[in-house]
């Protein structure tokens, strides 16, 4: 394991490297060009192909024979694009970020009152993630290997840089507004509110089983969604 996390960093640097390669490659004529037609669409099928692998059986449980087959490429053409298995396992939490982070920056908070703002961000972080459960079991995985390798993404670090500065934006406009109480970090903030949307998505399978209570309805969702929300805002009122 720890070959291969000190390989990830040399497979990451030569990642971009093989994938403008195969671009240039598919446009290239002659029988030894790689025989891509769309190397973007293949690279995002596979992508797409190996979230629900990597998310449904883990890093060590996914086979790349599978995530070629399903994707009508081949194991040679998979790590040429991505390097290794760990690569694409990055990859893949490259993009599981990437996507979360984009449409959080098309909410608009700056032009939104504080709370509402907030109720927003919230609101929206508490449908993505039950929309989007791969991306739930992604970072339960990783979790599993301690984050060992999104901390070894610079590319992860930086997509997560505007959600915080997002979040001390709303909360410091609140402060400064007197709708926000004037003691919360807001990493913190951001924390509280992942774990609460995170656990409504990863428990509630067992928390339903349990205590004998359907959580999948739209009625029993739409409650919980508000009670998110509800428990964010007051959470921060003085």
């Amino acid at each position: 394991m720890n070959e291969t996390v000190q390989n990830l960093s040399k497979t990451a640097g030569v990642r971009a490297t093989r994938q403008r390669a195969a671009r240039e490659a598919a446009a290239t004529p002659g029988a030894d060009r790689v025989r891509v037609n769309d190397p973007d669409r293949t690279m995002a099928n596979i992508l797409q192909v190996a979230t629900a692998e990597f998310a449904d059986k883990g890093l060590a449980g996914a086979r790349i024979d599978e995530i070629a087959a399903l994707t009508s490429t081949s194991k040679r053409m998979i790590y040429y694009y991505f390097g290794s298995k760990e690569g694409l396992y990055v990859a893949v939490l490259e993009d599981a970020y990437r996507r979360i982070r984009r449409i959080e920056s098309e909410l608009h908070l700056q032009d939104l009152a504080p709370e509402q703002a907030l109720r927003t961000l919230v609101g929206f972080t508490v449908d993505y993630q039950l929309a989007n459960p791969d991306f739930i079991r992604l970072v339960m995985n990783e979790n599993m290997h301690r984050g060992e390798f999104i901390s070894q993404s610079t590319t992860i670090q930086e997509l997560n840089i505007p959600v915080i500065h997002a979040v001390r934006d709303v909360y410091e406009r609140g402060v400064a507004s007197g709708v926000f109480r004037p003691d919360v970090d807001p990493v913190d903030l951001h924390m509280s509110i992942s774990a609460l949307c995170f656990f409504n998505v990863s428990n509630r399978h067992t928390f339903g089983a349990i205590f004998k209570r359907s959580l999948d309805s739209a009625a029993a969702t739409a409650q919980r969604r508000e009670s998110i929300i509800e428990m964010i805002v007051r959470f921060l009122r003085p």
